[in-house]
């Protein structure tokens, strides 16, 4: 996979050493766009993973820890006229914009990416990334907050509260918040763990669709679970299906999308190292097939703002 050239790379790091301030004025030219296609839907190419750590997948720990491969993986995904964006950290934002990948498609920026994986502050998710007012400057489109809410971990008040700050913030700018609640527990050996009962994700659900003082611009991000249709009828938000990481079945995957996909509120899918990292390696193709479940029609054309 060659989509960024040696010259072409030389030359991003070159500005990146010489001439930071292309980056503000990459950001500033990029074409913006509605968050919704003509049918309504839009699909969202997620890598902010890196950020908290996460640099790995099954027997290959550090398949993401090359910063160029990561690129060209995420510009063939935003090649595909049926990928209507991006959300990601200010570093790939920024190297996307100098590489003019940003232009006509909506972005989103990533807040917290502080509860690094296998932390023992895990669940306690500091504001790295993104602020309310580098959105606001930077033009983006708006942001997304990871929440994980584990009753038996006093970590968690701290980004609910967080989170809360944010989305009123956003609201008041008219930037879209993105939030992904998820219920965690914790297991025997102290480590966080996504807690996958459906009762815990719908009473999370709930929680989040509350915060902030306006949910005027709140999404959800949330997973497809295999009781989606009742989890999303504990809200009245716009919601967007997550990828999670791959499998050694993607065809699964792509079914409970689908599934997902039929549900009212369900506007889309966020998704990433599912994507990025099939298990057959032909990124083109695995985001072509999750492109045809969001836009089943041919035509992906913006709504104008």
């Amino acid at each position: 996979m060659t989509c960024i050239s040696d010259a072409r790379w030389a030359d991003l790091l070159e500005t990146r050493a010489t001439r930071p301030e292309a980056i503000r004025v990459a950001l500033a030219a990029r074409t913006p766009r509605a968050m919704l296609a003509d049918d309504g839907a839009t699909f969202i190419i997620a890598i902010d993973h890196p950020a908290r750590g996460m640099v790995g997948l099954s027997d290959q720990p550090f398949v993401m820890a090359n910063r160029r491969d990561v690129m060209e993986r995420t510009m063939v995904a935003l090649a595909d006229p049926g990928v209507d964006g991006v959300m990601a950290t200010p570093d790939i934002l920024d190297d996307l914009a100098l590489l003019g990948a940003l232009d006509g498609k909506v972005v989103f920026g990533s807040v917290n990416r502080g509860g690094l994986a296998g932390s023992v502050w895990e669940l306690d998710d500091q504001l790295t990334g993104h602020t309310v007012e580098s959105i606001v400057e930077q033009n983006l489109d708006g942001a997304k907050m990871l929440l994980r809410i584990d009753l038996s971990d006093a970590s968690t008040r701290h980004t609910i509260t967080s989170c809360a700050q944010w989305i009123t913030g956003l609201a008041a700018a008219k930037k879209m918040a993105m939030l992904e609640p998820l219920p965690y527990t914790t297991n025997s050996e102290g480590r966080a763990m996504l807690d996958t009962d459906a009762d815990a994700l719908v009473k999370v659900v709930g929680v989040a669709s509350a915060l902030g003082a306006s949910s005027a611009y709140t999404w959800l991000k949330l997973p497809a679970t295999d009781q989606i249709e009742r989890v999303m009828a504990a809200t009245s938000l716009p919601s967007l299906i997550l990828g999670g990481a791959p499998g050694p079945d993607p065809e699964s995957a792509f079914d409970n999308w689908r599934r997902a996909m039929a549900v009212p509120n369900v506007r889309g899918l966020v998704v990433g190292r599912a994507l990025l990292y099939p298990p057959d390696g032909d990124v083109a193709a695995a985001v072509a097939t999750a492109a045809r479940i969001v836009h089943p029609s041919p035509s992906t054309k913006a709504i104008t703002p």
